[in-house]
């Protein structure tokens, strides 16, 4: 409990976090972001990573001199491709079995039935929508990997969900991070953006509950 405790102030307060690791770690904190990034996206047992805060907030930073934006967008592009790619391997290697699994700690049974529906229902596009869902966005190249999706098209939607998610994300904290009024409320910024992130898959949750019901 302790632990998951930190774990909240870490993603509630990433801004004073972000801030200490790059002072700390100067041009190192372009691997730390990138293994965070990569870890996210490319195991299925770790959804519970800073994702879109992240970004957002290394944008912030980046706009104060703390890290080059460009090169930064560049890092972490390569992070989310190849954190999919990996994902998506897993997920064929172990194929439809892994629907047996039990839900455990870092495992949720129900989220990845969900993004298999999502996936049925969007095709090769939830390899790009699924990039601004958490939860989602882990399951959905594993998912892409179980059904066998073609690799080369893969590929291509892995390219231009995770080049568009990253850029997006980074370029909108870029260039709006710093402005007074969200600056001083950047804690409240980064909470919005982890509600507003999730709303689509407690829409989701909370219509599959009707229907059941």
């Amino acid at each position: 409990m302790e632990l998951f405790a930190h774990f909240i102030d870490i993603v509630l307060h990433l801004d004073k976090y972000l801030a200490l690791l790059v002072e700390q770690y100067g041009v190192w904190i372009y691997a730390i972001l990138f293994l965070v990034i990569f870890s996210e996206t490319g195991f299925v047992v770790l959804p519970f990573l800073p994702g879109d805060s992240l970004l957002f907030v290394a944008g912030a930073l980046a706009a104060v001199g703390g890290m080059d934006v460009a090169l930064l967008i560049v890092v972490l592009s390569l992070a989310a491709v190849l954190g999919n790619s990996l994902n998506y391997t897993i997920g064929r290697y172990l194929g439809p079995r892994v629907f047996q699994w039990p839900d455990s700690l870092f495992f949720s049974h129900a989220a990845l039935q969900k993004t298999q529906a999502f996936y049925q229902r969007h095709g090769g596009k939830t390899i790009v929508l699924s990039r601004f869902l958490p939860l989602f966005r882990t399951f959905a190249p594993f998912v892409a990997g179980i059904g066998a999706m073609n690799a080369f098209r893969f590929t291509a939607f892995n390219l231009a969900g995770g080049i568009g998610w990253v850029a997006s994300l980074t370029l909108a904290g870029y260039w709006f991070g710093n402005i007074p009024a969200i600056k001083n409320n950047l804690t409240a910024m980064i909470v919005g953006i982890v509600v507003v992130s999730l709303l689509p898959a407690a829409a989701g949750w909370w219509q599959h509950r009707r229907q059941r019901a």
